[in-house]
Parts: C-alpha cells; structure tokens; sequence
C-alpha cells in the first residue's frame, strides 16, 4: 500500500471514529436532558415498590408444595381481571380484584380457599415488603428537592396500609390510586390524573415501574418513562414504546435527575 493511500485510510478512520463518538455523546447528552425539567416522581407501586411475591411464604405454610404455584397464578389473574375490567367497563376496586384472582387461583390448582384463610392472604396484600432499594432511593430523591408519589392500581386503604407497614409513607408526597377515575391502568386517564394531583406538566414528572405494559402506558399519554428492570432476563414488551431510560434499581434514578 502506497504511503498516500495509507494516509487516506487513517485520516478516514479517525473521521468514523470521531463522529461515532460524537453521536454517542450526542445520545448521552439527549438522554439526560430528557430529566433536567424532571420535578416529580410517581411510582407504580405493585412490583416496583412492593414485592407482591413476599405473599409466597405464607402461601406456602397455607397450601404445602402449591405456594410458589399460587402466588404466580394469584398476580396473573389480578392483572388480567384489571384489564378485563376497564375493556368491559365493569370496575371494581382493585381490593376485590385481587381477592377474586386469589379465588381462581386456589380453584385452579383445587386448594381448599376458606373464608379464614382467604382473609389471611388477603391481609397480607396490606403488608407487603417493599424491594430492598426502595427506602435508600426514595431518601436520596427527597435529599434532591423532588416531589415522589405513587401512582397505582391500588386502592387507597390498599395502598396507605402498605406504605405505613413498610415505613415508606413518610417519604411521599402523595398516593394516588385510580379509583379516583374508575378505571385500571393502561387507560390514559390514569396517568393524567398523575399529571393533575402532582400538578406537573408532562415534561415534568417522571413515571417510574418495573412492568414494562405499564411503562408503555406512560409513554403513550406522553410521560417520561423509567422502566426498573429487575429481571435481566425479562424483555421489554412489544406495544410500540420504549422507556426514555432504562435502570436496574431505584437507587439508580437519583443520577439521572441533575442536583
């Protein structure tokens, strides 16, 4: 190779090279501005802040050898029922749509539900664990001036009882359910009442949780979106969204919003 053409092909790849590198710089900076005006957190509450599968152990002790097996089929059907609901426009309080998935649930795997042990699960859905991130990252956010509310499904006895029991109220601003609007998640309207409560514009609150349908939701009503992944191993949904970023804890939120 002649020296002129080695010339020409280092000068070229240093070209590619630089404007690679400044395309990511350019998405990194794009990227964070999306949360400089970021005044407010709403957080999704069942799965993002609570653990709804620390019901499993006492499922257990109820059903020896069928509690891992009820727990999964309890919080699928809460979640279809809720979404079955708001399409048929038949709403209940998400409090009875959790008791009847736990009804399908122990009929499904032919468990012997009765009224006291119903009662047990059931209240146990009023003390859940909340993941071990959740406390040290809401601190550090309210360390940061901004304003941190759920935003949920719940209903609110559900969701005030869990957050006193898990020592997370003191670091909300608020707690928002959508019986206000009588209708589940994904409805628009939820995340709007979000909007309204927190009294943000769009730009200026940040949806957080860790299931991505959810986050899709946000997005398409027009909100920033922090998607929690907490399983690798989960993909994200295919609705035609994306979360404007991605994190594996909460603790991770406070270095997206600048100080």
């Amino acid at each position: 190779m002649s020296t002129n053409r080695r010339q020409f092909v280092k000068t070229a790849s240093a070209a590619v090279t630089g404007a690679a590198a400044a395309a990511t710089v350019g998405r990194a900076a794009q990227s964070t501005s999306r949360f400089d005006n970021v005044e407010a957190f709403a957080f999704d509450a069942y799965g993002t802040l609570f653990d709804v599968f620390s019901v499993t152990a006492l499922c257990e002790e109820l059903f020896p050898g069928n509690g891992s097996a009820l727990a999964q089929i309890w919080r699928v059907k809460q979640l279809q029922y809720s979404l079955l609901r708001s399409l048929m426009g038949r709403h209940k309080d998400f409090w009875e749509v959790t008791k009847d998935g736990l009804v399908y649930g122990a009929k499904s795997l032919g468990l012997d539900l009765t009224t006291a042990r119903r009662e047990r699960l059931m209240e146990a859905y009023l003390m859940l664990e909340v993941f071990p991130d959740v406390r040290p990252g809401l601190e550090e956010l309210r360390r940061q001036g901004l304003k941190l509310a759920i935003l949920s499904n719940g209903a609110p006895r559900m969701l005030q009882a869990a957050a006193e029991s898990a020592g997370i109220d003191t670091l909300l601003d608020d707690i928002i359910s959508v019986e206000e609007v009588k209708v589940f998640k994904v409805s628009p309207r939820v995340y709007q009442l979000g909007l309204e409560r927190l009294e943000v514009g769009r730009g200026q609150l940040g949806f957080v949780s860790s299931n991505s349908w959810d986050i899709n939701g946000a997005a398409s009503a027009g909100l920033t979106t922090i998607w929690i992944q907490r399983s690798a191993a989960e993909p994200p949904e295919e609705l035609g969204f994306s979360a404007d970023a991605v994190v594996n804890t909460i603790t991770d939120l406070p270095g997206l919003v600048r100080s």
